[in-house]
């Protein structure tokens, strides 16, 4: 029996990029795209008959922006994961997308090979982010003396925020994965938080790494 693909969305209003991304994830090995949308609101009512696994999403659309409805899918649907894929390259607007819930942020200028590792590296439970995009994020960290993570947590973090799985971070530190997932749980404690990106968003914010 033929392994079952992941289930796709893809918003974005533009047509053209919109039958390209159908066109790349179709023809990938472990992706379908099961719903293409032009806004916000007719992929939010869709919602009834089909879930994705994973939504790459545009932030500027009719309607309801793309932030708004990464908002809106994470509080209905947690697990759905959400990769941004648009031109901006803002600071204020990536952080925004990451508080909103999207688990990676790649620009409009990649390739098809990278949109698809971006798909297989949330699969592995890390952050996608364009090279430009996540040396953005790190640059933004400036260390807050008052910060309540360790060394070693802060090192983790820094990880995180690149884009990083479990994995490549055990495999970087010399430490075993599950040791990297303490860590990690550690790190949501200490700020309070419950995902990924509210721990970077928060750190960004509080310059704690």
């Amino acid at each position: 029996m033929s392994q079952l693909k992941v289930n796709i969305w893809i918003i974005e209003d533009d047509e053209d990029l919109r039958e390209s991304y159908t066109a790349f994830v179709n023809n990938s090995e472990k992706f379908t795209v099961s719903g293409s949308f032009r806004s916000a609101e007719d992929a939010l009512r869709n919602l009834k008959v089909d879930q994705p696994e994973i939504v790459l999403m545009d932030i500027q659309l009719p309607g309801k922006s793309g932030i708004e409805c990464t908002s809106i899918l994470k509080e209905k649907f947690p697990a759905i994961q959400v990769i941004i894929v648009t031109v901006y390259e803002d600071n204020e607007i990536v952080f925004e997308a990451l508080k909103a819930g999207a688990s990676g942020y790649i620009t409009k200028k990649s390739n098809y090979t990278q949109l698809i590792s971006g798909l297989e590296e949330i699969l592995a439970g890390g952050a996608p982010m364009s090279g430009q995009i996540a040396k953005m994020v790190i640059e933004n960290f400036h260390t807050n003396p008052n910060s309540p993570l360790s060394k070693r947590e802060k090192e983790v973090l820094q990880m995180v925020a690149s884009g990083k799985t479990f994995t490549q971070i055990a495999e970087e530190l010399f430490i075993a994965r599950e040791t990297t997932k303490t860590h990690v749980r550690n790190i949501y404690a200490k700020l309070q938080v419950k995902c990924r990106a509210e721990a970077i968003a928060r750190a960004n914010k509080e310059h704690l790494i």
